[in-house]
């Protein structure tokens, strides 16, 4: 699923585009493509209330994107595992993903592709300027109103473990399992620490290594390991060529050249260093 830096790749691109765009025509070609999914109904409503207005910015928090209107509502997107948008000349023919066409004012179409129909997207009004449903997902690590040292506080206070903590939304967003495992690997942490043994210093520490990893992973485009996940050129980001931990299972560590392990982990898989990454 893409991460925050694979969103924030996708919002920068379309702001480049489409910023500012009016809405001449919408398009609802598989209702799966909005959210929630509905019928023919809900399609027609999406279109009659899109139709019109302007696109004025697009914001991000944490792995969702949206589009400011002009009446002070939203078009929320998430890309879910699959979700592409795609900036083309109207006469470009549609690829057999499309969910829904946005015609703009100047002959081209803003398209959201979807081939796992996981994403989708939702017209919602802004509470302090973030749209209703995506209210309760905290600050980012790149947003102004994210306070370091009181998430840090926040998950010191935590029942859990680290990497655990990394995944909750509700307290930092954006940071999915490939950012954890990146995180952990450089600050040499095993993802089941307990979040209580970490100092106030080194909580801090491990946020900000959260931030500088993604910060990286944006300068490249994301991380891109199949066709499923591209910008709005249709290009893959290229960060996976700079992977420390997450994928090299049976690989030799960077750092000390001990074999990297691949783990069980809620669902899914953890990877790390048995040496410079021991439980402590």
């Amino acid at each position: 699923m893409p991460e925050l830096p694979e969103v924030e790749t996708v919002r920068a691109g379309l702001e480049s585009l489409v910023i500012p765009s009016a809405v001449e025509r919408v398009d609802v070609v598989n209702v799966r493509g909005l959210r929630p999914t509905g019928g023919s109904e809900e399609a027609r409503v999406f279109e009659a209330t899109l139709t019109g207005r302007q696109f004025t910015a697009i914001n991000r928090r944490g792995k969702y994107l949206w589009f400011v209107l002009d009446d002070g509502t939203a078009m929320l997107a998430h890309l879910g595992m699959s979700g592409q948008f795609r900036v083309v000349d109207r006469e470009a023919p549609r690829h057999r993903h499309t969910r829904v066409v946005i015609g703009l004012g100047d002959d081209r179409d803003l398209r959201f592709l979807d081939q796992r129909t996981f994403g989708g997207l939702t017209l919602a009004p802004l509470v302090d300027d973030v749209p209703g449903p995506v209210a309760h997902i905290a600050p980012d690590p790149f947003e102004d109103s994210f306070g370091v040292d009181e998430v840090a506080r926040r998950l010191r206070a935590r029942r859990s473990t680290i990497k655990r903590s990394l995944l909750d939304q509700t307290l930092v967003s954006g940071i999915g399992n490939i950012y954890a495992d990146e995180t952990l690997w450089r600050v040499r942490r095993h993802p089941e620490t307990p979040c209580s043994r970490l100092s106030q210093r080194k909580a801090v520490e491990l946020l900000e290594t959260a931030r500088e990893v993604m910060s990286e992973a944006i300068t490249q485009g994301g991380t891109s390991f199949d066709a499923l996940y591209v910008n709005v050129n249709g290009e893959s980001g290229y960060f996976d060529r700079s992977l420390d931990a997450y994928g090299r299972e049976g690989l030799p560590c960077k750092r000390c050249g001990t074999m990297m392990v691949r783990e069980h982990f809620m669902n899914r898989s953890s990877f790390r260093c048995p040496r410079c990454q021991q439980l402590r």
